[in-house]
């Protein structure tokens, strides 16, 4: 390698990265722009937790990458910062079950895990409620990615216990926040009658960037991640458009690191065109990835049969989704409907000549990219 600098060439002690965490996806910019109004409602909503009142609860809709988790990450410091208030960030794609959502809750309250096994949620719950009674406190949770405990069934028990907890244990003050991707999903219709009686939220909406916040916001991350002069304003437009194609943040963030990691691995000083060109074929599914990663190992199981029957009816899928894995019809159909509805397959009914109508079952994704990522 080429040690000398003024041929743009880096030595093998060097990086053109300032700070590379600034392009992960959990990065918390200290400035939050383009979202004044979203972080405004919000506050409206949140405030009275700091007057010692439980806060509105909030339903926070908008597609994947439009800043959603950052609002409310960033408001959860500010207000969890304040006397007798208590947050907590529930992930529903790792914590899918109300169980699984209250020992979250449980784990931040009480600074420890509650024991894997042996504890019902009753006892789990009524720990609880004890010590929010007892400390005074008030406590906001944010369940976010709620699409996946209306997919698992679980929003309606998990929202009727949080929502009616004052009312088996006086003094238990807790306010809601749900996030969700699912433009499709109807929230409130979609809860139990007796949920909806109690559930009446504020509603924020996060649509997607345009294509000047988009560079706005990617140029940011260039000056805190990357060394004066490591891209250009060419490269910056092309990764901000492909950006704007997608829709989704989080793509051109990826890939400016990876369009970086590449740079790095020719040894050179700068970012061009080509090493954008080839981080975006792997960049441009980080969705897909996100996804992927929160599947169960019968959901997985299902895709990876889904990929080798691109296309095939339900019935061809099923026979070889049960030789694979034993189980039978009624799960395998809760599996297809899951994975539709979180975009990752497609299952659209047809007509068949002579047989009625029926469903094919294919990837909503490249085959080989879902292949790879599996």
């Amino acid at each position: 390698m080429n040690n000398d600098p003024d041929e743009g060439m880096l030595s093998w002690d060097e990086s053109i990265f300032r700070d590379e965490h600034v392009f992960e996806i959990d990065y918390m910019p200290e400035t939050f722009n383009h979202r004044e109004t979203q972080l405004e409602n919000l506050k409206y909503a949140l405030r009275p937790a700091v007057r010692g009142s439980r806060p509105l609860n909030t339903v926070i809709r908008g597609p994947p990458g439009t800043g959603k988790t950052t609002a409310v990450q960033k408001l959860f410091t500010e207000l969890g910062a304040q006397m007798g208030v208590q947050t907590v960030h529930v992930n529903c794609q790792v914590d899918s079950t109300r169980y699984g959502v209250f020992s979250r809750i449980f784990e931040h309250i009480f600074e420890y895990e509650p024991p894997s096994s042996g504890l019902s949620f009753k006892k789990l719950f009524s720990q609880i409620t004890d010590r929010l009674a007892d400390s005074d406190n008030i406590l906001v949770v944010a369940l976010d990615d709620v699409n996946y405990l209306f997919y698992e069934n679980e929003i309606s028990d998990v929202l009727y216990s949080l929502l009616r907890a004052h009312e088996t244990h006086t003094g238990a003050r807790i306010g809601v926040v749900i996030i969700s991707s699912d433009l499709t999903l109807e929230v409130i219709e979609e809860l139990d009658g007796r949920v909806q009686s109690v559930f009446r939220p504020e509603e924020v909406f996060f649509p997607v960037y345009d294509i000047t916040e988009i560079s706005d916001i990617l140029q940011s991350r260039t000056r805190h991640g990357f060394y004066d002069g490591v891209i250009g304003s060419t490269e910056l437009d092309q990764v901000a458009e492909l950006t704007a194609e997608t829709g989704d943040l989080r793509v051109g963030i990826d890939l400016l690191r990876r369009a970086g990691l590449n740079a790095e691995m020719r040894g050179s000083r700068s970012i061009t065109s080509e090493d954008i060109e080839t981080a975006y074929e792997k960049s441009r599914h980080v969705h897909l990835s996100r996804r992927l990663r929160g599947l169960s190992e019968t959901e997985r199981a299902l895709v990876e049969v889904v990929v080798d029957h691109d296309g095939d009816r339900a019935g061809t899928v099923y026979e070889a989704f049960h030789e694979q894995t034993g189980l039978g019809y009624t799960r395998y159909s809760e599996v297809v409907n899951k994975l539709d509805r979180l975009g990752v397959i497609e299952a659209n009914y047809t007509d068949i000549d002579g047989r009625g109508r029926t469903r094919s079952i294919s990837i909503a994704y490249d085959p080989d990219a879902v292949a790879e990522r599996l």
